[in-house]
C-alpha cells in the first residue's frame, strides 16, 4: 500500500544526512501520514526502533497528527536512512514553525551525527583489525 501526499506551496523542505544516506523531506499540513520513497515508514523501516527513531522529532513536538511527511532517501543501510529521515523531518519542523527550534535542539536532532566508516588501513585486514602475528 502507497501513500499519495502531493507536494504544494506551502511545504517546508529540509535534507538529513547519516553515514552515506542523504534523506530530502518535506512538511506539510495534514493528518499524521508519513511516507518514506513512496511507502508508508512502518512497511519501509521493519525494526521498531527506526520507526521510533523517525517518530522521535514528531512526538517531541507534539505533530504527530498535525502533519504529512514525504520522504525520498538514498544511499547507506537501513539505520543510516532512519538517521537522515530523522535528521530531515527535524530540520523541516523547525523551518515550518521556528518556535520548536529549541525543543529539537535540546534532543540534539539538529545535529548532523558526523560519525562514518573509518576507511582500511595498508598492510592490515580491516580499519583496525591486523593480520595474525607468527613468531617463528
Amino acid at each position: 500500500m502507497s501513500l499519495n501526499i502531493k507536494i504544494t506551496k506551502d511545504a517546508h523542505y529540509a535534507t538529513g544526512k547519516r553515514k552515506d544516506a542523504v534523506a530530502r523531506v518535506w512538511v506539510l499540513a495534514g493528518s499524521g501520514k508519513i511516507s518514506v520513497n513512496g511507502k508508508i515508514y512502518t512497511e519501509y523501516f521493519k525494526r521498531p526502533v527506526h520507526q521510533l527513531l523517525i517518530e522521535k522529532p514528531l512526538n517531541i513536538t507534539d505533530k504527530k497528527t498535525s502533519v504529512d511527511i514525504l520522504c525520498t532517501v538514498k544511499g547507506g543501510g537501513m539505520s543510516g536512512q532512519a538517521g537522515a529521515v530523522t535528521h530531515g523531518i527535524s530540520k523541516a519542523l523547525v523551518g515550518s514553525d521556528p518556535a520548536i527550534r529549541k525543543t529539537v535542539k535540546k534532543d540534539k536532532l539538529l545535529t548532523r551525527d558526523s560519525r562514518s566508516v573509518e576507511r582500511k588501513k595498508y598492510g592490515q585486514k580491516k580499519a583496525r583489525r591486523r593480520f595474525q602475528f607468527s613468531k617463528r
